[in-house]
């Protein structure tokens, strides 16, 4: 296993989009610039079409979303090399590589851990003493909640951005892990046959990573990609480093080749549709995940337009209202978990 850091960092690129004026880059070169949060949330829906990942992800970036009840998930590998453990709510996703697991988020506490990770992987067939890392996507409590766990149980080794080891540090939520691995942009991680390049997306919180890997299905190889931390933050601010971590991070999954999207909120994205359809689906059936790589960036295409609709609804409230939200109350972070 190998654990290293390659490539340049992107903060330059993320900072340069960052600067880019709100209306610079209109997604549909014949439509007229959106001049209100509406007209944005409008044009991603016309973006979206009947496209249910896509509708999927509208619905779940729009300023009223409501987060579904959680209910228990079955495990299932979703690709030959992949399975997915959780809730409705929230899910983690490990990586079965040829000498151990990588496990991409670890739900919400010790218990989780130990009734839903642990049953989860035997059930997929894969032995959870084989975990060697988790990875928490971001610094929330239901992406890191039984890492600790799995760490004392099986040795793992808990990896987290250094800006969010630093974030939970300053708000000491109940379960968090002890600070070990950091990780830093452009880093890769190997372990037996399987690399996974670690992509910096900050704005859900200061320091969500968005892995790529690579995936099977029936034997055949593709890209995927992970993203880290999907509901906005509070924050304008905060809003507008999300909406560069999006225009960057499409481009880094341009370049990969990415046709697999992936989510730790299924929910979000129609993913838990999608590992149903997978579950009751016949042998031959498509892999529901591959959405090939047009329509990987109509995904973060759509992704872009409702950022840029949530920045213009904070500037229609005003700028005594984004500044508020720009403050969190004592005690509480401006970042809301998902």
């Amino acid at each position: 296993m190998s654990f290293g850091q390659s490539g340049p960092s992107r903060r330059g690129l993320l900072v340069a989009a960052a600067l880019l004026p709100l209306m610079a880059r209109p997604v549909e070169a014949s439509a007229a610039t959106p001049k209100k949060a509406q007209d944005y949330y409008d044009r991603a829906a016309r973006l979206a079409g009947d496209d249910p990942v896509l509708r999927a992800l509208v619905k779940a970036l729009a300023p009223d979303l409501a987060m579904p009840a959680t209910k228990p998930l079955a495990p299932l590998k979703i690709f030959d090399n992949v399975a997915v453990l959780g809730t409705s709510f929230v899910q983690a996703t490990a990586l079965l590589t040829s000498r151990g697991i990588i496990l991409i988020d670890a739900l919400g506490s010790p218990d989780d851990a130990e009734k839903i990770i642990v049953p989860g992987l035997q059930a997929v067939g894969a032995d959870p003493a084989q975990i060697k890392y988790v990875v928490a996507a971001h610094g929330h409590s239901d992406h890191f909640g039984g890492a600790q766990f799995l760490a004392d149980r099986y040795g793992a080794r808990v990896m987290m951005s250094r800006t969010d080891w630093n974030f939970i540090a300053a708000e000491r939520p109940a379960h968090a892990p002890k600070r070990d691995l950091e990780i830093a942009d452009g880093q890769k991680l190997t372990l037996g046959d399987t690399t996974v390049a670690f992509h910096h997306t900050p704005g859900h919180t200061p320091g969500t990573f968005s892995p790529i890997f690579p995936v099977r299905w029936k034997g055949r190889r593709h890209t995927a990609m992970l993203w880290g931390g999907t509901n906005p933050p509070a924050a304008t601010a905060d809003k507008r480093t999300n909406l560069s971590s999006a225009l960057a991070f499409a481009a880094t999954m341009r370049r990969a080749g990415v046709d697999v999207e992936l989510n730790n909120h299924g929910g979000a994205d129609y993913g838990l549709t999608r590992i149903e359809e997978l579950r009751t689906g016949s042998p031959g059936a498509a892999n529901p995940f591959v959405i090939g790589r047009a329509r990987a960036q109509r995904f973060m295409n759509v992704m872009e337009v409702m950022l840029r609709g949530r920045i213009v609804q904070d500037q229609e409230a005003g700028t005594g209202a984004a500044a508020a939200a720009a403050v969190p109350a004592p005690g509480r972070s401006s970042h809301s978990c998902c």
